[in-house]
């Protein structure tokens, strides 16, 4: 493979990881490949794949300080909270997430999603990823969480727009 300049003007090398070859791990509401981390991308990106059961509960409510999250949508429908809103992507669609903006998101509902995500600045989201299924287990207390929001930079807020939308589809 040839070497090229990263963004910092250090040495880059192509972060290749076939998807059957890629760590999954799983929660109730998704399976997770992992794909890249920031350690293998020097910090510019994390990337991994979310499949979605029919109607599965993804991500409560939250933001990010530092980073930027990306969906691409490969197949299915993805229910996201943007703020005050939630709209429906369907597959194709892209949507970018500033930092600081609470969201949240599941497969819509009657509907599975595949979707790829990125975030930019990378940070160290597989072990994020990896607590969450401990603690979805029962393996970790939720508390693990809430004690690691600075570290994976991710946020958990209340949202009552999230909340009616959840209920209205129960």
């Amino acid at each position: 493979m040839t070497l090229d300049h990263g963004l910092n003007g250090d040495i880059a090398t192509p972060v290749l990881t076939r998807g059957g070859e890629a760590e999954t791990c799983a929660d109730p509401s998704a399976v997770m490949a992992l794909f890249a981390d920031s350690a293998q991308t020097g910090g510019a990106f994390t990337s991994y794949r979310s499949t979605f059961a029919e109607g599965a509960n993804g991500a409560p409510a939250h933001f990010h300080t530092r980073a930027w999250e990306l969906f691409f949508v490969l197949s299915g429908s993805l229910q996201v909270l943007l703020g005050e809103e939630v709209t429906i992507l369907h597959q194709g669609d892209f949507l970018a997430v500033p930092p600081g903006t609470p969201h949240a998101f599941r497969a819509a509902p009657g509907s599975g999603a595949d979707v790829l995500c990125v975030f930019t600045p990378g940070m160290d989201r597989f072990d994020y990823l990896r607590l969450l299924g401990q603690v979805t287990r029962g393996e970790e207390p939720p508390s693990r969480l809430a004690e690691t929001s600075e570290r994976f930079d991710n946020h958990y807020v209340d949202s009552p727009v999230w909340r009616a939308t959840l209920e209205a589809s129960a």
